[in-house]
């Protein structure tokens, strides 16, 4: 059910749009007008030359030879030719087929408008969010609890270079990043105990370079850690057949001890396996409020993440964070991170983040040979 305040947004954005289409139509009837009198100017003007004399006007030297300090010496063009120059010849005929184009323009204006609303509107998130972002570009804005927050960007915090035009999806729904021609993103996936066995080889094939295999989590309620019950299969299965691996835990620690504590626990078992790529944070809340660290502030949770990053950082791994827009701005200090790689989830055509990102989660509909159902689908802007 809408608030009062996403009503009143909505009421909002109806009366810009009513606005702009007054002021298009406006402009449009004006800007005719303007053009049939200034035809009535023009004959008018005709008119009263065939009555007047031709004046002939002398330049005498001197005057011709004043210019304006620093510019080059250059002779004064007689008058009449000045007014020669700048002579308005516009018929009858030029002024109405003028008015028609602008009249024609002014229609495919308003239909341009039109169809960019719509397509603004009628995104598959099914809200105005689309629009709301292009309207203000300073904010990050997004849906939470039933409101819509307006997030300021802030300057403190790294951002990427990515050109919106660059970003390509393929026929086969897969997103990728050209420059000049060629892509330059890599393919990867995320998985867990939810995908089953996987074809590691057959995934390979696919052309996947790499993957985030979970390792474990934290009980959002029991605060046990345990090992996920694919994550050595996994593991075995990417380095195996040439898939790069990475890991990454999912946090419930509600402390800087407990932070300390997961990170021990992922180094150990790491031991014994290729781990070229990050080795991840990742800091979602739990939905329903029911997390036990769903109430931490964001002083305390960018505390507990630096400290799990430190400890992954010292024992000679890349630490990233994994996080979607609340992440990174409502629930983290982002101004406290810019050392640490980040991990973005957002699940759309466009990569709705300004902010300095490695890696983006694009779907969680992605289908890859040798894996059984669904499977996250990521591209990377680097390669580690």
């Amino acid at each position: 059910m809408q608030t009062r305040r996403i009503r009143t947004l909505h009421k909002i954005i109806t009366a810009l749009l009513i606005v702009t289409m007054i002021s298009l139509t406006s402009a449009g009837a004006m800007g005719a007008l303007y053009v049939r009198e200034a035809s009535e100017v023009r004959r008018l003007r005709g008119d009263a030359d065939q009555a007047l004399p031709v004046l002939s006007v002398d330049v005498d030297n001197q005057t011709a030879q004043k210019q304006e300090p620093g510019m080059p010496n250059q002779d004064v063009p007689a008058v009449t030719e000045a007014a020669a120059a700048g002579e308005d010849s516009m018929s009858d005929a030029d002024a109405t087929a003028i008015a028609e184009l602008m009249q024609s323009k002014e229609a495919e204006v308003e239909q341009a408008m039109k169809d960019r609303m719509k397509a603004l509107v009628t995104g598959e998130d099914g809200s105005p969010l689309k629009m709301l972002r292009s309207f203000f570009p300073e904010n990050l804005i997004y849906s939470f609890e039933n409101e819509y927050v307006f997030a300021p960007v802030l300057e403190e915090v790294e951002k990427h270079s990515l050109l919106e035009e660059n970003f390509q999806k393929t026929e086969e729904g897969l997103m990728q990043y050209v420059e000049n021609g060629a892509v330059t993103s890599h393919k990867g996936i995320d998985v867990s105990k939810y995908q089953g066995t996987i074809d590691w080889s057959a995934v390979k094939e696919e052309g996947i370079e790499y993957a985030f295999i979970r390792l474990g989590l934290r009980g959002y309620e029991s605060a046990k850690i345990v090992l996920d019950e694919y994550y050595e299969a996994n593991m075995k299965g990417a380095n195996s057949a040439g898939v790069a691996a990475g890991v990454y835990f999912f946090t419930q620690a509600v402390t800087v001890e407990e932070a300390k504590e997961e990170a021990d626990f992922v180094i150990e078992h790491l031991a014994g396996y290729d781990v070229s790529c990050p080795v991840v944070f990742d800091v979602e809340r739990i939905s329903g409020g029911k997390g036990r660290a769903d109430q931490l502030t964001k002083e305390e949770r960018t505390d507990i993440t630096i400290a799990f990053c430190e400890a992954v950082k010292a024992a000679g791994y890349t630490p990233m964070i994994y996080g979607n827009v609340v992440c990174f701005t409502r629930l983290l200090d982002m101004t406290k991170l810019n050392d640490y790689e980040k991990w973005y989830a957002f699940y759309d055509d466009y990569m709705y983040m300004p902010y300095n990102v490695s890696c983006w989660q694009y779907t969680e509909k992605g289908l890859v040979d040798g894996i059984p159902g669904n499977v996250d689908l990521n591209i990377s802007f680097k390669t580690w």
